[in-house]
């Protein structure tokens, strides 16, 4: 693919460049049904974008185009090898060129300082032996740069490899020993190494019922609060922009438990947070949603129990049905796992089987 770069007369910074693509079915390969991969640089990247016969013409800032013009080369190496990137993979390209441009600017790279291989190298090929099923080093491979996550604990050690090996897996424990974080690293890990193709995040809104219609704002302003702790586990592991770019085409969404009726989830990883705070009803409807291809992590607190009748918690039930079931993984932490300021265990040992 030949690429010819011109300047933008109009600013300093501006670029234009025209990339040439090939014909046929690898042009779809290329710019995607109905030129679907071609919006999604064109919104991710804030560069015009117009395909023309046989070429594809780039302008805007110098980043952004550069950026496009790597994510154009890797489409071109991907379809001129038969195998033209799904939706999900034109995404992971883009926040890949975007990051790498973002820490060439830091550390004073000019942003069109490319390592001089071919393009073919940067496909996105199926994943190596080394993040096989069965064979993950310990490390959690997120994608903010030079952030892997690793287990801290013997316990979260276990956790991770239950993950691994099953695909419903139940954490209980208390408060900070990172059970959501874990979980979310482990989704992120396989979204990002193509062993899972969305990511769900799921919390009951338990304080919320009938009394959701006296917090201000629209309905997704009255349960964020509720969504919180996720976004804030998300937001260690994806820049803001990768998880809006994410959301936006539901490869990431983060929602409450009453919006999962009705739903079958296929190749996608599921958490369930706070999952004492279900009943009986929400769990086995939760659980069901389950598709092909998919895992589940569910975690909880049972010593944290808001609902008006703590022996209605689904999660409690939910363990004792499950407990000899083929396939489901069980891991629970304790106050040796908390990872949290030392007086979390503090607190933990003062308050014992209180509950909250």
């Amino acid at each position: 693919m030949v690429v010819g770069p011109t300047v933008d007369e109009r600013s300093g910074t501006g670029l234009e460049i025209t990339v040439r693509i090939p014909s046929g079915a690898e042009r779809v390969g290329v710019l995607g049904a109905g030129e679907r991969n071609l919006k999604m640089i064109r919104e991710a990247l804030g560069v015009d974008v117009l395909s023309r016969e046989g070429t594809v013409v780039v302008r805007g800032e110098r980043e952004g185009v550069s950026a496009a013009q790597r994510v154009l080369q890797r489409l071109g190496a991907a379809a001129r090898q038969h195998r033209p990137l799904s939706r999900r993979e034109v995404l992971g390209c883009i926040t890949d060129e975007s990051s790498a441009l973002e820490t060439k600017a830091a550390v004073g790279e000019h942003p069109d300082q490319h390592d001089d291989h071919d393009a073919s190298d940067a496909i996105h090929h199926e994943p190596s032996d080394e993040h096989a099923p069965g064979a993950w080093d310990g490390r959690l491979d997120v994608y903010v740069r030079g952030r892997p996550i690793r287990a801290k604990t013997t316990n979260q050690d276990l956790y991770i490899r239950a993950i691994r090996d099953h695909d419903l897996v139940f954490s209980i424990g208390p408060a900070g020993t990172g059970k959501t974080y874990l979980a979310v690293a482990a989704a992120v890990h396989l979204l990002k190494t193509d062993r899972a193709a969305r990511l769900i995040l799921v919390r009951p809104a338990v304080e919320a019922g009938e009394k959701l219609g006296f917090l201000p704002g629209d309905l997704e302003a009255k349960v964020n609060p509720y969504l919180r702790p996720l976004f804030d586990a998300l937001h260690d592991m994806m820049e803001y922009s990768t998880i809006r770019r994410f959301m936006d085409s539901d490869v990431v969404e983060v929602v409450p438990l009453a919006f999962m009726r009705g739903r079958t989830l296929n190749n996608a990883v599921i958490i369930l947070d706070e999952a004492q705070n279900t009943t009986r009803a929400q769990m086995k409807m939760f659980l069901t949603r389950m598709g092909h291809g998919s895992k589940m992590i569910v975690t909880g607190d049972t010593t944290q129990i808001d609902l008006p009748d703590p022996n209605d918690s689904g999660l409690i039930d939910a363990v004792r049905r499950l407990a000899k079931t083929p396939g489901v993984g069980f891991v629970a932490l304790d106050r040796s796992d908390v990872v949290r300021h030392p007086l979390v265990q503090r607190v933990i040992d003062a308050y014992g089987e209180e509950g909250r």
